[in-house]
């Protein structure tokens, strides 16, 4: 009698499996697949460095996530203009890769601004959107700030905060 117990359990949790297994495959679901929340425009004095276009549909890899262009590389890299506030430092972790651009969502802002990000360990630095995030969780920083700032993308790196 145990065994026809285990049995049925094992079945029935494999069946369980294979259904979730189909959602996150694309079938099993006639629900459609999350979309990235849209995110107001950034500040108009940064807009051009730190926008981007969504990413293709089928992207895969982080070079196809991160639409930002070399030039806005180039800009957001520059040396600080100077006049800005240090807000803190904050432990960041990476956010939805589909949200294109250069942003972190953080606790240290009330409302959307321009800024900077600091990474010492690696002495890089990049112009962001700074964005609220409710709550005190640890910030999340997109895609292509991390790439940027050369911060690991499975890391949970301390970053500067800075707003101008």
């Amino acid at each position: 009698m145990k065994v026809f117990l285990i049995l049925g359990a094992v079945a029935l949790s494999l069946s369980g499996c294979a259904r979730v297994s189909s959602v996150f495959q694309g079938g099993g679901s006639s629900s459609p697949a999350p979309q990235a929340e849209a995110a107001p425009p950034p500040p108009e004095e940064i807009a051009e460095i730190v926008s981007a276009p969504p990413p293709a549909s089928g992207s895969r890899t982080a070079d196809d996530f991160d639409t930002v262009t070399d030039e806005q590389r180039t800009a957001a890299s520059a040396a600080p203009s100077g006049g800005e506030q240090r807000l803190g430092e904050v432990v960041a972790s990476l956010g939805d890769p589909t949200q294109p651009g250069l942003w972190i969502k953080t606790s240290l802002v009330d409302a959307q601004q321009s800024g900077r990000l600091e990474y010492p360990v690696r002495g890089t630095s990049a112009v962001v959107e700074l964005r609220p995030l409710d709550g005190d969780g640890g910030s999340q920083v997109s895609l292509a700030a991390m790439r940027l700032l050369e911060a690991p993308l499975t890391d949970l790196p301390t970053l500067v905060v800075y707003a101008n």
